[in-house]
C-alpha cells in the first residue's frame, strides 16, 4: 500500500527492533541515577511532561501530572497557574497562588493577568501592591499586565497610582510602558491626562497614535481623531489595522459617509482588505451609514470572514429594525462550519428583545445552552435584558443572579428591565446593590438610573447622579447629557435643565427635544418656538417628538395662533390639535380636526376637542365627538371620565371601563410617600389626616368650597364632597408633589389656596404639566 505523500511510512510491529539485555540494564541505572538527581537538584521530570498536556489544552491531565510531582517549584506553578488564567479559571489560579510560598515575578505577573482576564481590575491591583510590600520589585511586564486590567472610569485612580510608581521603578523610558499607559487613560476616559502623557513621549510609534487615536474615538471626539491621523501620516508613521479601525470609527461618529469611504479607499491601497479586523470595522462602518447594499456587497467580497462579520450585519439588520433579515442571516450562520459556541448570540437575541418576542428569546436560549454559549458573559446580559423587557423578570432575575461574575452590563441590563416595567424604586435599589458591591456604573448605567428618577421625579437623587457623571467624567457624552437634561425637565427644574443643555459640548434631537418637553411642560410656549427655530438654525431636522413638544408648548402658554402655524406647516400625522382646544372658536377646532393630514381623526384628537368642548361649555361640538369616541370602543377611561362630567345621564362611561386610581407621591428626605384616595395603609396617614382638616378648616373660612361637578355625578353630593377633600392635597404641604393623572380643575383651585395658606411654594406634576403655587397664584395663571 503506498503511504501519503504528507505522511511518513508508517513502520510495522515486525519491524520494530528489541533491546538487547545489557541496553535494558544500562537504562535501569540512568533512571536510578536521574532520581539521585532529582532529590539533590529538586527537579522533577514531570515538569517537562506537564507542557505538553498543558499546550494541548489538556489543562485536567496537566494538573494530574502537577499533583503527581514530589518536588514542585516555581516554573511548574507559573505553568499551571498561566493554563487557568488563559482558561477562564481564576478560582484554580488563585488557589494555586495561596498555596505556596515561592513566587517570583512570574507569579505574581501571571496572577494579576488572571485577574485581568477577568475584567477585575481591582483584585489585580491588590495583588500588585501585595507584590511591592513583599519585595519583589515588578518588571514592564508586570506593569503592563496591570494597566491592561484598567477599563472604565472606576479604574482611573489606579492609573494614575500606577503611572506614579512607574517612574520609581525606572520604567518610564520604555515605550510598551507608555503606550500601555496611554491606552489606559483613554480607556478610563482620562482623555487629558493620555493627551498629556502623550505629548511627553519623545520616540511615538505607530502604537503611540493608535491608543490615543482610538481614545479620542470611544469618547466622540473624532475631530481630534482626524486631526491625529494626519499628524501621524506626516510623521512618516505607517497605518496598520488599529489606525484604520479608529479612523472608520471617527467617520462613523461624524456621519461622514464620504470620508468613510476615502479611508475605504486607503485600505485598498494599503492592501489590507485581506485583513478580517478591518474588513468587520468596514462592515460595521456601511452598517451604521445605513448603506446595506454595500455592506452586503463588501461581506460577499471579503477573502477571509468570522464571527464577528456575521455578528456585524445581523446587527446591523437588527438595528435598522430588518429583523427578518437578522433572522436569515443567523440561519445562514448556522449552516456554515463555525463554531457553534462562538455564534453571534448576543446580537440575535437583540432581535427577540426588539420584537419584545418571548417565544423567539427562549428559543435562542435553548440553542445557546445546547452550544454552551449560555454561560458566556455577554450571552448571560443579552438573556437577562431579553427576559427583563419582555417581562419575564423572574427568569431574568435568575439568570442575573446565577452569574458570580456580573459586569456593568449585567447589572445595567437588570436595572433597565426593572425601569422598562415601570418598577422605578426597584431599579434605585438594585443600582445601590450594584455599588454596594464595588461595580463602577458606566454612562449607560447612569442613563438608566437617571430616567427612573425623572420618572419618580426625584430631583434630588437625580442631583447626586449629576454629581456621579462629572466624578466619573461622562458629563461630555452626548447621552448621558441628554438623559441630566430630560431628568431636570421631568424633575420640574427649569433653570437646571437649561444649565445642563447649555453646558453640552455636543447635542442630539433627543437633547433638543428634552429641552422642548421641559419647556412644554412649564407653559413657556414662547421659549420653545424660539428653541425650535434656533435649533433649525443649528442644521438639526426637526422629527416628530420636536413639534408635538412644541405644539404642547404652544397650548400650555397659550400661542393659538403660533400654534395654529406650526400645525399647518407639519407634513406628517403623528401630532396633536390641542392648541385649538385653547379658543372658545368651535369652528377652529372642528376645522382642524377635518384639515389634519390623515384619512381619519384618531381618538387623542377627539378626546382633546372633547376636553376643549369641557373647558368652554360647547355641548354641541361634545356630542359629536362623543358619539365619535363611543364608536371607537375606547378601554382608555380618560375621555370618558371626561364624558361622564358633560353627560352624567349617559351611562355608557361604565360599560366595561374602569378609571385608573390617582395617586400622588412625594419625596421627602431618601424616602418616597404615596398616597391614594381613601388609602389608609400609609403609617403617618393620622398626622395627614389631621393636617388636612385644619386646612380644609382654613380653607372654608377663606371662601373656598369643593366643586363636586369634578366628582362622579351618580354619588349623592356629600360623599362627592368627601371623596374631592383627601383629592385636594393628599400629601399634607408637601414642596413636590407627583400625581399620575391630569389635575382637575378642583385640586387646582386647592393647592392655590393652600399655598396661599402655608406661604410655601408647591410644585405640582400632573400628566400634563408642571404647576408651581406660589401666594395663591400658579404658572400656567389656571390655563393648562
Amino acid at each position: 500500500m503506498a503511504s501519503h505523500p504528507h505522511r511518513p511510512p508508517r513502520r510495522s510491529s515486525e519491524s520494530t527492533p528489541r533491546r538487547h539485555p545489557r541496553a535494558a540494564a544500562t537504562a535501569a541505572a540512568g533512571f536510578e541515577d536521574a532520581d539521585a538527581q532529582m532529590v539533590k537538584t529538586g527537579f522533577d521530570p514531570r515538569t517537562c511532561r506537564a507542557k505538553r498536556p498543558r499546550r494541548a489544552g489538556d489543562l485536567p491531565g496537566a494538573r494530574r501530572l502537577f499533583d503527581e510531582m514530589l518536588h514542585r517549584n516555581t516554573f511548574t506553578l507559573n505553568l499551571m497557574m498561566s493554563g487557568y488564567a488563559k482558561s477562564g479559571g481564576l478560582r484554580e489560579a488563585r488557589s494555586l497562588f495561596e498555596e505556596t510560598s515561592q513566587r517570583n515575578k512570574i507569579t505574581w505577573t501571571v496572577m494579576m493577568g488572571a485577574y485581568a482576564k477577568s475584567g477585575l481590575a481591582g483584585q489585580a491591583f491588590v495583588v500588585f501592591v501585595e507584590m511591592m510590600r513583599s519585595g519583589t520589585k515588578p518588571d514592564h511586564v508586570a506593569v503592563v499586565t496591570l494597566l491592561s486590567a484598567c477599563d472604565g472610569a472606576g479604574a482611573s485612580s489606579s492609573v494614575a497610582q500606577v503611572h506614579a510608581q512607574v517612574g520609581r521603578l525606572g520604567h518610564g523610558s520604555k515605550l510598551i510602558v507608555c503606550n500601555t499607559l496611554v491606552d489606559a487613560y483613554c480607556k478610563c476616559g482620562l482623555l487629558e491626562d493620555a493627551s498629556r502623557l502623550f505629548g511627553e513621549v519623545i520616540c511615538k510609534d505607530s502604537v503611540t497614535f493608535n491608543a490615543m487615536l482610538m481614545g479620542y474615538s470611544r469618547e466622540g471626539r473624532h475631530t481630534r481623531a482626524l486631526e491625529l491621523l494626519l499628524e501621524m501620516r506626516r510623521s512618516g508613521l505607517k497605518a496598520s489595522q488599529f489606525t484604520f479601525s479608529g479612523s472608520l470609527s471617527a467617520a462613523t461618529g461624524l456621519g461622514d459617509l464620504g470620508l468613510g469611504r476615502q479611508i475605504h479607499g486607503a485600505v485598498i491601497k494599503s492592501n489590507f482588505c485581506w485583513n478580517v479586523f478591518v474588513g468587520n470595522a468596514l462592515l460595521d462602518f456601511y452598517s451604521k451609514a445605513d448603506c446595506f447594499a454595500e455592506m452586503v456587497q463588501l461581506f460577499l467580497d471579503m477573502p477571509e470572514m468570522d464571527n464577528v462579520s456575521y455578528n456585524v450585519l445581523i446587527s446591523g439588520f437588527a438595528s435598522a429594525g430588518r429583523n427578518e433579515d437578522s433572522l436569515e442571516l443567523f440561519r445562514e450562520l448556522q449552516s456554515t462550519g463555525f463554531d457553534r459556541k462562538q455564534f453571534p448570540f448576543a446580537s440575535v437575541l437583540s432581535v427577540a428583545t426588539a420584537e419584545r418576542s418571548l417565544s423567539m428569546g427562549r428559543q435562542l436560549h435553548a440553542q445557546a445552552i445546547v452550544a454552551g454559549a449560555a454561560s458566556d458573559v455577554l450571552v448571560s446580559n443579552s438573556l437577562v435584558d431579553m427576559y427583563a423587557k419582555c417581562g419575564d423578570l423572574a427568569t431574568a432575575g435568575v439568570i442575573f443572579e446565577s452569574r458570580t461574575d456580573r459586569n456593568t452590563v449585567s447589572w445595567t441590563a437588570m436595572i433597565s428591565g426593572y425601569i422598562e416595567n415601570g418598577l422605578f424604586e426597584e431599579a434605585l435599589g438594585l443600582f445601590s446593590a450594584m455599588r454596594r458591591s464595588g461595580q463602577c456604573p458606566d454612562r449607560a448605567t447612569f442613563s438608566s438610573v437617571l430616567r427612573a428618577a425623572a420618572s419618580l421625579a426625584l430631583a434630588g437623587l437625580g442631583r447626586q447622579l449629576h454629581s456621579y457623571l462629572v466624578r466619573f467624567g461622562y458629563t461630555s457624552n452626548v447621552y448621558a447629557g441628554s438623559a441630566l437634561v430630560d431628568m431636570y425637565a421631568k424633575c420640574g427644574c427649569l433653570r437646571d435643565t437649561e444649565q445642563a443643555f447649555g453646558e453640552m459640548p455636543s447635542r442630539n434631537i433627543v437633547s433638543w427635544n428634552a429641552m422642548m418637553s421641559a419647556y412644554a411642560h412649564s407653559g413657556r410656549g414662547g421659549d420653545a418656538v424660539a428653541l425650535l427655530d434656533r435649533m433649525r438654525r443649528c442644521g438639526v431636522e426637526p422629527d416628530s417628538v420636536t413639534f408635538l413638544c412644541a405644539l404642547s408648548a404652544c397650548s400650555h402658554g397659550g400661542l393659538v395662533d403660533e400654534g395654529l402655524r406650526l400645525f399647518r406647516s407639519m407634513r406628517t400625522s403623528h401630532f396633536l390639535p390641542s392648541p385649538a382646544g385653547s379658543t372658545t372658536a368651535a369652528s377652529s377646532i372642528s376645522s382642524l380636526a377635518t384639515e389634519a393630514p390623515f384619512d381619519e381623526p384618531d381618538p387623542i384628537i377627539w378626546s382633546s376637542i372633547l376636553n376643549s368642548c369641557r373647558i368652554h361649555r360647547n355641548q354641541d361640538l361634545a356630542r359629536r365627538a362623543a358619539e365619535r369616541l363611543f364608536g371607537m370602543e375606547l378601554r382608555d377611561a380618560a375621555p370618558y371620565v371626561i364624558m361622564s362630567n358633560i353627560y352624567a345621564a349617559a351611562g355608557r362611561w361604565e360599560e366595561g371601563v374602569r378609571k385608573e386610581p390617582a395617586f400622588s407621591w412625594v419625596e421627602v428626605g431618601r424616602a418616597v410617600h404615596r398616597f391614594m384616595s381613601d388609602d389608609d395603609a400609609h403609617p403617618q396617614i393620622g398626622e395627614v389626616r389631621r393636617a388636612l382638616d385644619e386646612l380644609s378648616g382654613e380653607m372654608e373660612r377663606r371662601g373656598y368650597r369643593a366643586d363636586t361637578s369634578w366628582a362622579l355625578h351618580n354619588v349623592p353630593q356629600r360623599e362627592a364632597g368627601h371623596r374631592l377633600r383627601p383629592h385636594e392635597h393628599t400629601g399634607g404641604a408637601p414642596v413636590r408633589v407627583m400625581k399620575n393623572l391630569r389635575a382637575c380643575a378642583d385640586c387646582h383651585a386647592a393647592i392655590k389656596v393652600i399655598s396661599l395658606i402655608v406661604r410655601r411654594e408647591i410644585t405640582v406634576r400632573d400628566s400634563s404639566r408642571f404647576h408651581h403655587f406660589r401666594d395663591g397664584f400658579c404658572s400656567c395663571a389656571d390655563y393648562w
